[in-house]
């Protein structure tokens, strides 16, 4: 009897071990990836020529985003905007007219990026001529007035030529903030 315990005791140990190994080795495993198609990125919607605009408290409109299309990605809750354009039309402001290549929104809606070619426009108002702002990237937050880009930036009205790297711009107040490198030119009017 006692060869028989001999001979099965480490063979039993060895499979009693196998199985913890084998144990062990599945709960330290990553789950297997879903099956169920939650992990695709396929839009559930796209709309083309996408029009929104949000009123004011007054229940005029505050700002506008175009684009000419929509794409809405549910698995990351992402909005991309292509060629969108964005006007902010605050009462006693010039209108601010934004345009892009790509534009992204937020998953709150509450911030919106422009990226590819990037061209912001003040209209001329009272003595203030017409302003142009060109950069490859931009962060709006349409609700506070706020523009800004960590990008190079180049500046130009009738008269001043800027460049700089980087932007924080308050419509609001109608200032601006130039981050670095910041060079300009300035031509004496006529």
């Amino acid at each position: 009897m006692n060869d028989r315990v001999a001979i099965w005791f480490p063979i039993g140990l060895m499979l009693l071990l196998a199985g913890l190994t084998y144990w062990l080795d599945q709960s330290v495993q990553p789950p297997p990836p879903k099956q169920d198609g939650s992990n695709r990125h396929d839009p559930d919607y796209i709309i083309d020529r996408f029009s929104a605009t949000r009123l004011g408290e007054d229940g005029t409109p505050a700002y506008t985003l175009i684009a000419n299309k929509m794409t809405h990605y549910p698995d990351d809750d992402s909005t991309h905007l292509e060629h969108p354009y964005f006007s902010s039309l605050a009462k006693d402001k010039p209108p601010l007219h934004i345009s892009g290549d790509k534009g992204l929104i937020s998953k709150d809606g509450d911030h919106v990026y422009f990226t590819g070619h990037v061209q912001v426009t003040r209209e001329a108002a009272g003595i203030d001529s017409q302003m142009t702002l060109n950069t490859t990237y931009l962060h709006i937050i349409p609700d506070k007035g706020l523009v800004s880009t960590d990008k190079p930036v180049v500046i130009k009205d009738a008269h001043t030529n800027i460049s700089a790297i980087g932007l924080e711009l308050e419509n609001n107040t109608r200032t601006y903030k130039l981050l670095s490198r910041v060079k300009g030119r300035y031509d004496k009017a006529k």
